[in-house]
Protein backbone atom coordinates (compact mmCIF):
# COMPACT_ATOMS: atom_id res chain seq x y z
CA UNK A 1 0.00 0.00 0.00
CA UNK A 2 1.76 3.85 -1.16
CA UNK A 3 1.70 6.65 0.99
CA UNK A 4 -1.42 8.11 -0.69
CA UNK A 5 -4.00 4.65 0.00
CA UNK A 6 -2.54 4.96 3.18
CA UNK A 7 -3.60 8.44 4.17
CA UNK A 8 -6.68 7.68 2.08
CA UNK A 9 -7.39 4.93 4.62
CA UNK A 10 -6.74 6.94 7.95
CA UNK A 11 -9.65 9.28 6.56
CA UNK A 12 -11.59 6.46 6.41
CA UNK A 13 -11.44 5.05 9.78
CA UNK A 14 -11.55 8.55 11.36
CA UNK A 15 -15.12 9.00 9.52
CA UNK A 16 -16.72 5.75 10.63
CA UNK A 17 -15.71 6.39 14.04
CA UNK A 18 -17.19 9.78 13.89
CA UNK A 19 -20.53 8.90 11.98
CA UNK A 20 -21.18 6.22 14.76
CA UNK A 21 -20.70 9.14 17.99
CA UNK A 22 -22.86 11.83 15.88
CA UNK A 23 -25.31 9.56 14.96
CA UNK A 24 -26.16 8.13 18.44
CA UNK A 25 -25.37 11.42 20.30
CA UNK A 26 -28.02 12.95 17.60
CA UNK A 27 -30.89 10.82 17.98
CA UNK A 28 -30.67 10.89 22.11
CA UNK A 29 -30.82 14.67 21.86
CA UNK A 30 -33.08 14.79 18.85
CA UNK A 31 -30.45 17.81 17.34
CA UNK A 32 -31.36 18.59 13.76
CA UNK A 33 -27.86 19.90 13.28
CA UNK A 34 -26.12 17.51 15.35
CA UNK A 35 -27.74 14.92 12.58
CA UNK A 36 -26.74 17.11 10.01
CA UNK A 37 -23.24 16.84 10.77
CA UNK A 38 -23.66 12.84 10.57
CA UNK A 39 -24.61 12.78 7.21
CA UNK A 40 -22.06 15.66 6.63
CA UNK A 41 -19.24 12.66 7.76
CA UNK A 42 -21.61 9.89 6.15
CA UNK A 43 -20.66 12.19 2.29
CA UNK A 44 -17.33 12.46 4.23
CA UNK A 45 -16.65 8.44 4.73
CA UNK A 46 -18.15 8.11 1.20
CA UNK A 47 -15.60 10.71 -0.55
CA UNK A 48 -12.91 8.34 1.55
CA UNK A 49 -13.59 5.24 0.44
CA UNK A 50 -13.71 6.72 -3.41
CA UNK A 51 -10.83 8.70 -2.77
CA UNK A 52 -9.06 5.11 -1.35
CA UNK A 53 -9.67 3.50 -4.29
CA UNK A 54 -9.74 6.32 -6.87
CA UNK A 55 -5.78 6.98 -5.36
CA UNK A 56 -5.04 2.82 -5.96
CA UNK A 57 -6.76 2.47 -9.66
CA UNK A 58 -4.95 5.77 -10.51
CA UNK A 59 -1.52 5.05 -9.81
CA UNK A 60 -1.64 1.32 -11.93
CA UNK A 61 0.54 1.47 -14.97
CA UNK A 62 -0.67 1.94 -18.83
CA UNK A 63 -2.07 -0.95 -20.38
CA UNK A 64 -3.19 -1.87 -23.71
CA UNK A 65 -6.44 -0.46 -23.21
CA UNK A 66 -5.46 2.97 -20.91
CA UNK A 67 -2.22 3.69 -22.66
CA UNK A 68 -2.13 7.41 -21.12
CA UNK A 69 -2.53 5.80 -17.52
CA UNK A 70 -5.58 5.70 -15.10
CA UNK A 71 -4.96 9.54 -13.70
CA UNK A 72 -8.29 10.71 -14.87
CA UNK A 73 -9.81 8.11 -11.94
CA UNK A 74 -9.00 10.73 -9.38
CA UNK A 75 -11.29 13.58 -11.20
CA UNK A 76 -14.12 11.28 -12.14
CA UNK A 77 -14.00 10.28 -7.91
CA UNK A 78 -14.13 14.32 -7.06
CA UNK A 79 -17.19 15.13 -9.34
CA UNK A 80 -18.85 11.76 -7.88
CA UNK A 81 -18.16 12.83 -4.32
CA UNK A 82 -19.20 16.66 -5.28
CA UNK A 83 -22.17 15.64 -6.66
CA UNK A 84 -23.08 13.44 -3.65
CA UNK A 85 -22.11 16.55 -1.34
CA UNK A 86 -24.84 18.25 -3.24
CA UNK A 87 -27.32 15.37 -2.48
CA UNK A 88 -26.97 15.72 1.35
CA UNK A 89 -26.97 19.27 1.30
CA UNK A 90 -30.44 19.68 -0.10
CA UNK A 91 -31.97 17.24 2.33
CA UNK A 92 -30.16 18.67 5.52
CA UNK A 93 -31.82 22.05 3.86
CA UNK A 94 -35.35 20.61 4.00
CA UNK A 95 -34.96 18.51 7.17
CA UNK A 96 -33.77 22.24 9.16
CA UNK A 97 -36.16 24.10 7.20
CA UNK A 98 -39.15 21.76 8.62
CA UNK A 99 -37.80 21.63 12.12
CA UNK A 100 -37.55 25.50 12.32
CA UNK A 101 -41.27 25.73 11.96
CA UNK A 102 -41.88 22.72 14.31
CA UNK A 103 -38.64 23.47 16.83
CA UNK A 104 -38.79 20.77 19.98
CA UNK A 105 -36.62 20.69 23.21
CA UNK A 106 -32.83 19.16 22.73
CA UNK A 107 -31.79 16.76 25.43
CA UNK A 108 -28.14 16.30 26.64
CA UNK A 109 -26.59 19.97 24.95
CA UNK A 110 -23.28 19.44 27.03
CA UNK A 111 -22.48 15.94 25.46
CA UNK A 112 -23.58 17.35 22.25
CA UNK A 113 -21.38 20.37 21.98
CA UNK A 114 -18.16 17.61 23.16
CA UNK A 115 -19.10 15.46 20.75
CA UNK A 116 -18.63 18.43 17.95
CA UNK A 117 -16.11 19.86 19.68
CA UNK A 118 -13.99 16.23 19.34
CA UNK A 119 -15.29 16.06 15.96
CA UNK A 120 -13.64 19.32 14.84
CA UNK A 121 -9.96 18.65 16.66
CA UNK A 122 -9.90 14.82 14.89
CA UNK A 123 -11.17 16.07 11.55
CA UNK A 124 -8.49 18.76 11.93
CA UNK A 125 -5.29 16.31 12.34
CA UNK A 126 -6.80 13.64 9.77
CA UNK A 127 -7.17 16.92 7.53
CA UNK A 128 -4.02 18.53 8.21
CA UNK A 129 -1.90 15.29 7.01
CA UNK A 130 -4.23 14.40 4.21
CA UNK A 131 -3.33 18.43 2.89
CA UNK A 132 0.51 17.70 3.21
CA UNK A 133 -0.11 14.35 1.32
CA UNK A 134 -2.11 15.60 -1.24
CA UNK A 135 0.42 18.31 -1.96
CA UNK A 136 3.67 16.20 -1.92
CA UNK A 137 1.95 13.78 -4.18
CA UNK A 138 0.33 16.12 -6.35
CA UNK A 139 -3.24 13.87 -6.14
CA UNK A 140 -6.58 15.50 -7.06
CA UNK A 141 -8.64 12.81 -5.02
CA UNK A 142 -6.90 13.59 -1.69
CA UNK A 143 -7.04 17.73 -1.84
CA UNK A 144 -10.67 16.81 -2.31
CA UNK A 145 -10.86 14.48 0.89
CA UNK A 146 -8.70 16.97 3.02
CA UNK A 147 -11.17 19.88 1.20
CA UNK A 148 -14.26 17.62 2.62
CA UNK A 149 -12.74 17.49 6.65
CA UNK A 150 -11.68 20.59 6.58
CA UNK A 151 -15.57 21.83 6.04
CA UNK A 152 -16.19 19.57 8.31
CA UNK A 153 -13.96 21.11 11.11
CA UNK A 154 -15.68 24.82 10.92
CA UNK A 155 -18.96 23.39 10.74
CA UNK A 156 -18.34 21.22 13.67
CA UNK A 157 -17.23 24.13 15.22
CA UNK A 158 -20.27 25.75 14.13
CA UNK A 159 -22.86 23.56 15.66
CA UNK A 160 -21.00 23.39 18.82
CA UNK A 161 -21.05 26.93 19.28
CA UNK A 162 -25.06 26.47 18.62
CA UNK A 163 -25.20 24.32 21.20
CA UNK A 164 -23.42 26.47 23.71
CA UNK A 165 -25.98 28.82 22.67
CA UNK A 166 -28.61 27.60 23.32
CA UNK A 167 -27.13 25.65 26.55
CA UNK A 168 -26.17 29.60 28.26
CA UNK A 169 -29.38 30.83 27.13
CA UNK A 170 -31.63 28.10 28.67
CA UNK A 171 -29.84 29.23 31.81
CA UNK A 172 -31.30 32.20 31.98
CA UNK A 173 -34.45 31.26 31.22
CA UNK A 174 -34.66 31.87 27.54
CA UNK A 175 -35.46 29.67 24.66
CA UNK A 176 -33.29 29.70 21.60
CA UNK A 177 -34.11 25.90 20.10
CA UNK A 178 -34.55 27.49 16.87
CA UNK A 179 -30.87 28.49 16.66
CA UNK A 180 -29.79 24.39 16.00
CA UNK A 181 -32.07 24.11 12.55
CA UNK A 182 -30.84 27.37 11.43
CA UNK A 183 -26.78 26.57 11.95
CA UNK A 184 -28.05 23.35 10.31
CA UNK A 185 -29.29 25.82 7.24
CA UNK A 186 -25.65 27.59 7.70
CA UNK A 187 -23.83 23.99 6.95
CA UNK A 188 -25.77 23.32 3.85
CA UNK A 189 -24.80 26.63 2.47
CA UNK A 190 -20.94 25.93 3.24
CA UNK A 191 -21.68 22.50 1.91
CA UNK A 192 -23.15 23.40 -0.87
CA UNK A 193 -20.24 26.35 -1.67
CA UNK A 194 -17.84 23.62 -0.87
CA UNK A 195 -19.50 21.17 -3.29
CA UNK A 196 -19.49 23.33 -6.09
CA UNK A 197 -16.04 24.99 -6.02
CA UNK A 198 -15.05 20.76 -6.04
CA UNK A 199 -17.44 19.98 -9.00
CA UNK A 200 -15.62 23.08 -11.12
CA UNK A 201 -12.05 21.74 -10.02
CA UNK A 202 -12.57 18.46 -10.30
CA UNK A 203 -14.40 18.43 -13.53
CA UNK A 204 -11.99 20.82 -15.66
CA UNK A 205 -9.75 18.38 -16.49
CA UNK A 206 -12.19 16.14 -17.95
CA UNK A 207 -12.38 18.14 -20.94
CA UNK A 208 -8.95 18.61 -21.03
CA UNK A 209 -8.64 22.08 -19.61
CA UNK A 210 -5.21 23.74 -20.34
CA UNK A 211 -2.88 23.84 -17.21
CA UNK A 212 -2.95 27.34 -14.99
CA UNK A 213 -0.92 30.43 -16.43
CA UNK A 214 1.57 29.98 -13.61
CA UNK A 215 2.69 26.81 -14.56
CA UNK A 216 2.13 27.86 -18.21
CA UNK A 217 4.64 30.20 -18.06
CA UNK A 218 6.96 28.25 -15.80
CA UNK A 219 6.95 26.13 -18.84
CA UNK A 220 7.86 28.19 -21.56
CA UNK A 221 10.40 29.56 -18.94
CA UNK A 222 12.46 26.26 -19.37
CA UNK A 223 12.02 26.20 -22.85
CA UNK A 224 13.15 29.52 -23.50
CA UNK A 225 16.33 28.74 -21.35
CA UNK A 226 17.56 25.93 -23.96
CA UNK A 227 15.98 28.15 -27.41
CA UNK A 228 15.81 31.36 -26.04
CA UNK A 229 15.29 32.86 -29.56
CA UNK A 230 11.51 34.57 -29.95
CA UNK A 231 10.29 31.61 -32.93
CA UNK A 232 11.89 28.74 -30.95
CA UNK A 233 8.78 27.30 -29.95
CA UNK A 234 5.05 27.12 -30.65
CA UNK A 235 1.67 25.52 -30.65
CA UNK A 236 1.60 24.88 -27.10
CA UNK A 237 -0.73 22.68 -25.81
CA UNK A 238 -1.58 21.22 -22.12
CA UNK A 239 -3.80 19.28 -20.33
CA UNK A 240 -4.18 17.64 -17.07
CA UNK A 241 -5.45 14.15 -15.46
CA UNK A 242 -5.21 13.55 -11.98
CA UNK A 243 -1.76 14.78 -11.29
CA UNK A 244 0.04 13.93 -14.15
CA UNK A 245 0.81 17.34 -16.43
CA UNK A 246 0.36 16.41 -20.59
CA UNK A 247 2.52 18.95 -22.07
CA UNK A 248 3.29 19.05 -25.89
CA UNK A 249 4.75 21.44 -28.05
CA UNK A 250 6.90 22.25 -31.44
CA UNK A 251 10.71 23.25 -30.84
CA UNK A 252 12.23 25.17 -33.87
CA UNK A 253 15.95 23.99 -34.24
CA UNK A 254 18.94 25.06 -37.15
CA UNK A 255 18.84 22.93 -39.90
CA UNK A 256 22.32 21.96 -40.03
CA UNK A 257 21.98 20.43 -36.24
CA UNK A 258 22.57 16.84 -36.12
CA UNK A 259 19.35 14.32 -34.88
CA UNK A 260 21.89 13.60 -31.81
CA UNK A 261 22.15 17.62 -30.84
CA UNK A 262 18.32 18.13 -31.26
CA UNK A 263 17.32 14.64 -28.85
CA UNK A 264 20.07 16.12 -26.80
CA UNK A 265 18.36 19.57 -25.97
CA UNK A 266 14.98 17.83 -26.32
CA UNK A 267 16.21 15.89 -22.97
CA UNK A 268 17.58 18.91 -21.40
CA UNK A 269 14.17 20.53 -21.90
CA UNK A 270 11.80 17.45 -20.49
CA UNK A 271 14.42 17.46 -17.50
CA UNK A 272 13.74 21.08 -16.73
CA UNK A 273 9.85 21.20 -16.76
CA UNK A 274 9.99 17.95 -15.03
CA UNK A 275 11.81 19.56 -12.09
CA UNK A 276 9.60 22.32 -12.06
CA UNK A 277 6.53 20.67 -12.38
CA UNK A 278 6.58 17.19 -11.12
CA UNK A 279 4.83 14.28 -13.14
CA UNK A 280 4.66 16.23 -15.78
CA UNK A 281 4.69 14.13 -19.45
CA UNK A 282 6.48 16.18 -21.81
CA UNK A 283 6.01 15.61 -26.06
CA UNK A 284 8.50 17.87 -28.16
CA UNK A 285 8.03 17.75 -32.21
CA UNK A 286 11.18 18.75 -33.59
CA UNK A 287 11.15 21.13 -36.98
CA UNK A 288 13.71 22.70 -38.77
CA UNK A 289 13.91 26.53 -39.16
CA UNK A 290 11.65 28.13 -42.13
CA UNK A 291 9.28 25.38 -41.69
CA UNK A 292 5.62 26.51 -42.78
Amino acid sequence: MNRKSRAALVSVCSNIMLILLKVVVGLISGSVSIISEAIHSGMDLVAALIAFFSVRKSDAPPDARHPYGHDKIENISGVIEAVLILIASGWIMIEAVRKLFSPSEIEGLSLGFMVMLASACVNWIVSGHLYRVAKEEDSVALAADALHLKADVLTSLGVAGGLLGIWIASHFGYSLYFLDPVVAIGVAIFITREAIEMLNHAFQPLVDHSLSEEELAITAEVIKQFRPQSDGFHDLRTRRAGRRRHIDFHLTLPREMSVGESHAICDQIERGIEQRLPYSVVLIHVEPEGHP
